[in-house]
C-alpha cells in the first residue's frame, strides 16, 4: 500500500471523527481536553471488557451447561 494513501486515509478518518463530534469548533486547548478525556475514557472500556467479559462468558457457559446439559439419569 502506498504512504501517502494511508496517510490520506488517517487524516480522512481524523476529520470525520472530528465532524462527527463537533470537536472542529473547539479551542485548540479544549480540543486537547477533549480528545485527552475521550481517549481515557476508550482505554478504560477496553480495560474493563479485556478483564471481565471473559470471566462473565465463562460463568454464562458454566450456568447454561447445567441448565442445558445431560440430565442424570434417575437410578431404578
Amino acid at each position: 500500500m502506498d504512504v501517502k494513501r494511508v496517510k490520506d486515509y488517517l487524516y480522512w478518518l481524523y476529520y470525520q471523527y472530528q465532524l462527527v463530534t463537533c470537536s472542529y469548533v473547539l479551542e485548540p486547548w479544549e480540543q486537547s481536553m477533549f480528545h485527552t478525556i475521550t481517549v481515557t475514557v476508550l482505554a478504560m472500556v477496553v480495560y474493563t471488557a479485556y478483564v471481565f467479559v471473559p470471566i462473565h462468558v465463562r460463568l454464562a457457559l458454566q450456568f447454561f451447561s447445567q441448565i442445558f446439559g445431560p440430565q442424570p439419569e434417575s437410578a431404578e
